[in-house]
């Protein structure tokens, strides 16, 4: 039996992660401003026994909206919803370091982790686009380094306001009339290049200490970020080659700052397109690309990339591309599609069907078992810890994932069959870290 078991991530978009999921008759995208639809996945994902869902965001609109099914919920506020009608699953949501102060962000996990009982998760981003900056009083965004001096200056600041509160300041002594202890509560008084924060955080320490620190960046300065501080990395790889290099790399530089290997779970999203054989599986696939508006898909790759492609021929090769030391926007992402175009030497109009199904994250069209096998594949041999599963259609695809590849999974004994912890960090079998202010005080005392 083995002992190590795969991470599953149920990651919710919309009613579907293809970008044409809202066309096709197996969804219903009024389901988008619907919170039962997100209620209803959040229970097919805990009947599977996935560790978490997530919620992606962003502080912009994406595509155009003639074209792009449009309506989504701020995350925290979708989750806490979430967190009414399950009992296990985590709840990660997408927060900015780049538009957002630490003090409210800290509330606001803090909060999400208290009303769910320790399941609450925090995918970081730095946020790439100028469109985004455009909505906070600028014109441009920031340089992509700084933008990760900001983060990591923010993970310090937010680390300690959840800190800021031992776990045992509380008293609610109704005799004595006191309430908390005043010397276990403290002030953080962070004064650095970004931020000024006196604190302490105006809530008691959450359940898990922390929330789960899930981070998605995979250039340069996206990887020393998640080695320093991410305890999950949602990646996206296209081949087998990529992903064992990556894996490789990231727990090394884990270990270089001090923490064990493993402390960081490597989750690929997988986009599986199910069928009862291998050609209903590739007819679905090829449904939905049929179904991709190509005007709209140029200005999708635009804006990920940052390269403007509006106008070029769909039957050619992508124009020479940049450097990625000249792209300022999500580096990591632009070195994955260039990579892809040249590898597979791919028009634009294959580029648009390659990149519709998960854009940049790998489509696997076939039978469960053949879903299962690539699941196996990479967990076994060092690409992956887990998976990020990005159903194209919602909730037709991730009930199909439960119901038919989760059962292989749990059979040849690579996933759990029950949950047997209540918090995220439990699921991911992590510590519940100690408050840096109580660690101090015991040092102090063995002094």
């Amino acid at each position: 039996m083995s002992a190590r078991k795969l991470h599953l991530n149920a990651f919710l978009m919309g009613v579907g992660h293809h970008e044409a999921a809202w066309r096709h008759p197996r969804t219903d995208p009024r389901a988008l401003d619907d919170v039962t639809h997100f209620q209803h996945l959040a229970r097919i994902a805990e009947r599977g026994t996935f560790d978490s869902v997530f919620l992606a965001d962003g502080v912009q609109i994406w595509g155009d909206v003639r074209h792009t099914a449009a309506g989504r919920f701020e995350p925290l506020t979708l989750l806490t919803a979430l967190a009414q009608v399950t009992d296990h699953i985590g709840l990660i949501a997408t927060a900015s370091t780049g538009f957002s102060e630490p003090y409210n962000l800290a509330r606001l996990f803090s909060s999400l982790d208290h009303i769910s009982g320790g399941r609450a998760g925090w995918n970081i981003v730095t946020t790439a686009q100028d469109r985004s900056a455009q909505n906070f009083n600028r014109e441009v965004n920031t340089e992509h380094a700084e933008r990760y001096r900001r983060a990591d200056e923010f993970l310090d600041v937010v680390t300690a306001l959840w800190d800021s509160w031992e776990d045992d300041a509380l008293v609610v002594d109704q005799a004595t009339g006191v309430f908390a202890d005043e010397t276990k509560v403290h002030e953080i008084g962070h004064k650095g290049q970004f931020f000024s924060v006196r604190g302490p955080l105006n809530a008691v320490r959450s359940p898990q200490g922390h929330p789960l620190l899930v981070q998605a960046g995979s250039s340069e300065d996206g990887r020393s970020f998640a080695a320093a501080w991410a305890e999950a990395v949602f990646t996206a790889q296209q081949t087998h080659a990529e992903a064992t290099a990556f894996y490789g790399d990231i727990k090394r530089r884990v270990e270089a700052f001090g923490r064990p290997a493993d402390g960081l779970k490597v989750l690929p999203g997988i986009v599986p397109v199910l069928g009862g054989t291998e050609a209903e599986a590739l007819a679905l696939a090829a449904e939905l690309d049929d179904l991709i508006i190509p005007a709209r898909a140029v200005r999708q790759l635009t804006e990920l990339i940052g390269i403007d492609l509006t106008g070029h021929p769909l039957d050619e090769r992508l124009p020479e591309l940049p450097p990625v030391s000249h792209v300022n926007g999500a580096k990591s992402r632009f070195e994955l599609v260039r990579d892809l175009a040249e590898r597979e030497r791919l028009t634009l109009r294959q580029l648009l069907g390659r990149l519709g199904g998960g854009r940049g994250h790998q489509v696997v069209a076939g039978t469960p078992e053949q879903v299962a096998d690539h699941i196996e594949l990479w967990f076994t041999t060092g690409a992956a810890d887990g998976f990020n599963v990005m159903a194209p259609l919602l909730p037709s695809g991730l009930e199909d994932f439960v119901d038919h590849v989760v059962p292989l999974l749990r059979a040849r004994e690579l996933f759990r069959t029950e949950y047997t912890g209540r918090t995220l960090r439990e699921h991911y079998g992590l510590p519940r870290p100690a408050s840096r202010y109580s660690r101090v005080h015991a040092d102090s005392l063995q002094a």
